[in-house]
């Protein structure tokens, strides 16, 4: 008969160890370790679970092995490995990442635009580096990165309209919370450590100091552009943009009426970023409808300014007749005046009539005093 299989058992600290060659059992051996082996109990109790815990982690690798052993063989077939090529290292791949690398690119030239313009207000002040870096982001210089902030927008337009941030922020605040209680609680329940304070890194994070002064520096730069450009607007340094916020702000005032808040930031977004692309798309047609809308303007302006110029004239020359009547009267009265005396003029109209007839009374009386005054004699 052919002889079974030897098994060899692995040599631990057990009571095996007293067998003697023959198979007997030392019992004066055994009895002297008995002391031993009660006192250490736990010990013994502690190794044996440690084993038991070390073959079982063995046999259940011993058991992936096979599982992994297929899955190295599926992944390392030529079908799988030709197929992997042509997804990863494909047109399509290629074009992705092409574009990929494109748009980075992009967003750093954006990012790299951000300098003080040379030219400066018609105050004479110096600029923000957010004039230029809004100038190149509007005028779609970097088409990709404008897109990209144009379509950010409006979902978050969308967001903001359709979805309650400000209760997803709260509910994902208390679910990890409670997350990290649970495990930090659980932990120390069963294994005497929480789970949360494994992870606890060594030094917590900060904001360096000069990542800080940066910020403050970009928001710095960022109201004061919002500032120079409303003042620009308003003291018209550009009229053409004056009169663009103008109808603007007229429109705004009619549509806020039936359009509520977020729809009217929408129209605002969509003509911010689309109208620059219009124009940029259609220069030539525009520039030559705006000339030609200029030159009409500008003889309707000549011809008003003709009218205006010849009204101004005749006007001018009525006062001047008005003006000369007014002056030759004065100077007429002031001439009466010089050439008349202080006293005051007595006219003939003060004066009574002259009798035409001599009274009769008059010339008896007259006649009498003649008769009665004596004649002198002549001397002899």
């Amino acid at each position: 008969m052919s002889e079974a299989p030897r098994v060899e058992l692995p040599n631990t600290d057990t009571d095996f160890d007293h067998l003697n060659t023959n198979g007997s059992t030392n019992v004066s051996e055994m009895d002297a370790d008995m002391s031993s082996h009660s006192n250490g109990n736990s010990t013994n109790d502690l190794q044996n679970s440690a084993i038991k815990a070390k073959d079982g982690i063995l046999e259940s690798k011993s058991s992936y092995l096979p599982a992994s052993h297929a899955i190295n063989a599926a992944s390392n077939h030529p079908s799988v490995q030709n197929a992997k090529n042509t997804v990863m290292n494909g047109p399509v791949a290629q074009n992705v990442m092409a574009e990929g690398a494109k748009t980075r690119d992009e967003f750093a030239d954006l990012a790299n635009s951000k300098t003080v313009p040379d030219h400066k207000a018609a105050t004479g002040q110096n600029l923000t580096h957010y004039h230029s870096m809004f100038y190149r982001l509007l005028s779609w210089k970097n088409p990709r990165a404008t897109g990209i902030a144009f379509a950010g927008t409006v979902v978050f337009i969308f967001a903001a309209r359709y979805l309650n941030l400000i209760r997803y922020i709260f509910k994902a605040s208390y679910m990890i919370l409670g997350l990290t209680a649970a495990a930090e609680v659980a932990g120390q329940a069963t294994i005497g450590r929480g789970l949360t304070s494994q992870f606890r890194p060594r030094q917590y994070f900060t904001i360096p100091k000069a990542s800080l002064e940066r910020m403050t520096d970009d928001f710095e730069q960022l109201v004061n552009f919002f500032v120079i450009e409303s003042q620009r607007i308003v003291f018209a340094e550009n009229v053409y943009v004056t009169v663009t916020a103008f109808f603007a702000s007229l429109l705004s005032y009619f549509l806020i009426k039936f359009v509520p808040l977020w729809g009217l930031a929408l129209i605002s977004t969509v003509i911010t970023f689309l109208g620059p692309l219009i124009y940029i798309k259609n220069k030539d047609v525009i520039d030559a409808q705006l000339e030609k809308g200029y030159n009409i303007a500008n003889q309707q302006a000549q011809q008003v300014k003709g009218l205006a110029n010849q009204h101004a004239g005749n006007a001018m020359k009525t006062v001047q007749g008005y003006t000369q009547q007014a002056t030759a009267k004065a100077q007429e009265t002031v001439n009466q005046y010089r050439g008349r005396s202080t006293s005051p003029e007595v006219k003939k109209a003060d004066f009574p009539a002259a009798p035409s007839h001599a009274p009769a009374a008059a010339e008896s009386s007259d006649e009498e005093e003649d008769e009665a005054v004596p004649v002198a004699q002549p001397a002899i």
